[in-house]
C-alpha cells in the first residue's frame, strides 16, 4: 500500500517550502552577495579619494610633512592600502613598503589568504597611480596599491556568514512550520475523504441508510460528499425497486400460472371435464404468459447495447395520424374521440420503434380512458427537438407514482388487477426506446382531469 493522503500532503507541502526557500535563500545570497561586493567597490573607491585628499593636505606648498604622512600611510596600510607618495619630479617622499616591508607582505598576504579562502575569484593586487595638484599645478603623485578588483575584510565575511546563517535559520524555521501547517491541512483535508471510504464501504455491504452528515467547507470536498449522499440514495432506491421487481414478476408468474396448474390438475384428476371453454381459459392465461416474457425480451433487446436502430427522417405529425388510424376499432368499441393536431416536424427516428412507442402510449390512454371521453396528439417544434404529446381524459395518475411510472412492471395500482391494466412494462419500453434514440420522455397528470406524455427527439440536420 502507497503512503497515506494525509503523509503524502504534508511532506509535499514541506518539500514545496523547502524548496521554496532553497531558491529563495539561494537567489537572495547571490543578490545579496552581488550588491554587497558594488558596494565595497564603491567603497574603495571613496577611500582612496579620501586617501590622496589626506595626503595632499600633508603638502604646505613647499614641503612635505612626512611624519603625517608616515601616520597617514600607516593608518591606511591597516586597511589593506599600500600608499607610496612621490614628488613632482618623481623622487620618493615615502614609501610604506621601504618603511616597513614585512608589515606590508603580512598584510598582502593577509588580504590574499583571506580572499581566495572565501572569494577564489582569481584577483591581485594592483597599484593605481593618482596625480596630487595644489591650485591647479602638479605637487606630487600618489601610488595606491590594494587587493583588486575588491577586497574584503574579515568584519565582512562574518557580516555575510551572519546573514547566511540567519537565511538559513529561517529556512529551518519554515520547513517546521510548513510540516505543522501541512499535517494540520492535511488532516483537515483526509479526514471527509477517509470517513467517506468507511461510508461507500458501508454502502457496497448494503448500508443504504448511511448519509455523510458532516460539513466542509472546501467545494470539491462538499461536492464528494453529495455525490456519496446522493449514491447511497440512488442505491437505496434501486434496491427497493429490485425487490418490488421480483415480487412483480412472481406476482406476474404466479397468477397465470396457478389458474392453469388448478385447471388442468381439476381436469387430470376427473372433477372437471375438459370443455372447450375450460381449455380456452387455459390457452387465454399460457398466451398470457407468452405476452409477459415477450414484452421483457423487447425491453432486454432496447436495454441492449448492440441495438441497431435504422435512423430515418420520420415526420411527428404524419406518424401519429397513422398511429391513430390503427386504433380507430379500439376507439369505437368505447366511443372515444381522437384528434391529430399540431406541426410537420421532421425527426431522426426509427419508424418502426417510434411506431411502438406511439402504440404504448395509445394503447394507454385508451385503456384509462372511460367512454366518450376525449384524446389528443399533438405535435410540436421546439428548435433542436421535435415533440409528440399524447393527452387524455382519463382519472390521472397519483403525484406519488409519477417519479416511478417508467420503471419495469410498475403499475400505479399496487393491486395489480387485470381490469386495471396489463403487466406495467408498456411505459418502461417507451422510455428505453426514447433513451436509445437520445430522447426524453416526460408525464403530467391531475387527478380527475387527465394525463400528458410528452417525447422529445432530435430532428433532423438538414
Amino acid at each position: 500500500m502507497g503512503r497515506s493522503l494525509r503523509a503524502r500532503l504534508s511532506l509535499t507541502t514541506a518539500l514545496a517550502v523547502l524548496l521554496t526557500v532553497a531558491l529563495i535563500s539561494l537567489l537572495a545570497n547571490l543578490l545579496i552577495s552581488r550588491r554587497f561586493e558594488n558596494y565595497v567597490m564603491r567603497q574603495q573607491s571613496v577611500r582612496t579619494a579620501d586617501i590622496v585628499e589626506n595626503v595632499l593636505h600633508h603638502f604646505d606648498g613647499l614641503t612635505w610633512d612626512t611624519e603625517a604622512l608616515h601616520a597617514a600611510g600607516m593608518y591606511a596600510l591597516y586597511d589593506g592600502y599600500i600608499v607610496k607618495v612621490s614628488d613632482r619630479e618623481g623622487r620618493p617622499v615615502w614609501d610604506a613598503e621601504n618603511h616597513d616591508m614585512t608589515l606590508c607582505h603580512q598584510v598582502m598576504d593577509e588580504i590574499s589568504q583571506r580572499m581566495e579562502k572565501y572569494r577564489p575569484s582569481g584577483g591581485r593586487f594592483v597599484t593605481r597611480d593618482y596625480p596630487l595638484q595644489r591650485d591647479g599645478l602638479p605637487v606630487g603623485t600618489a601610488s595606491i596599491g590594494y587587493y583588486g578588483p575588491y577586497f574584503l575584510s574579515e568584519n565582512d565575511f562574518q557580516f555575510l556568514s551572519a546573514l547566511n546563517e540567519i537565511l538559513i535559520s529561517v529556512g529551518l524555521f519554515a520547513m517546521a512550520v510548513a510540516f505543522v501547517v501541512g499535517g494540520l491541512l492535511a488532516r483537515r483535508l483526509a479526514r471527509p475523504i477517509t470517513k467517506t471510504v468507511a461510508i461507500t464501504q458501508q454502502i457496497a455491504e448494503g448500508n443504504y441508510a448511511i448519509r455523510f452528515e458532516e460539513r466542509t467547507k472546501t467545494r470539491e470536498l462538499s461536492e464528494l460528499v453529495a455525490a456519496v449522499n446522493h449514491l447511497s440514495v440512488a442505491l437505496r432506491r434501486q434496491e427497493t425497486l429490485r425487490k418490488r421487481l421480483t415480487a412483480d414478476v412472481a406476482h406476474e408468474l404466479r397468477t397465470p400460472l396457478a389458474a392453469v396448474g388448478a385447471h388442468l390438475e381439476a381436469m387430470l384428476e376427473g372433477v372437471w371435464e375438459p370443455t372447450a371453454a375450460r381449455l380456452q381459459s387455459c390457452h387465454e392465461e399460457i398466451r398470457r404468459l407468452g405476452t409477459l416474457v415477450q414484452d421483457l425480451e423487447c425491453l432486454a433487446q432496447i436495454d441492449s447495447e448492440n441495438t441497431h436502430l435504422d435512423l430515418a427522417p420520420v415526420n411527428l405529425l404524419e406518424a401519429a395520424r397513422s398511429a391513430g388510424e390503427n386504433f380507430s376499432a379500439a376507439l369505437r368499441n368505447k366511443r372515444l374521440t381522437l384528434t391529430v393536431e399540431g406541426a410537420p416536424v421532421v425527426v431522426r427516428a426509427d419508424r418502426d420503434r417510434l411506431g411502438q412507442v406511439m402504440t404504448n402510449l395509445l394503447s394507454n390512454a385508451v385503456k384509462y380512458t372511460p367512454e366518450q371521453g376525449h384524446i389528443r396528439l399533438v405535435t410540436a417544434d421546439l428548435g433542436t427537438q421535435g415533440a409528440l404529446s399524447v393527452e387524455d381524459t382519463g382519472p390521472g395518475i397519483p403525484d406519488a407514482s409519477l417519479p416511478l411510472l417508467f420503471e419495469r412492471l410498475y403499475r400505479a395500482d399496487q393491486s395489480r388487477a387485470r381490469e386495471t391494466g396489463g403487466a406495467g412494462i408498456g411505459l418502461a419500453i417507451v422510455k428505453s426506446i426514447v433513451d436509445a434514440h437520445q430522447g426524453a420522455v416526460t408525464v403530467e397528470s391531475r387527478l380527475g382531469q387527465g394525463s400528458r406524455f410528452t417525447v422529445t427527439l432530435p430532428k433532423l440536420e438538414l
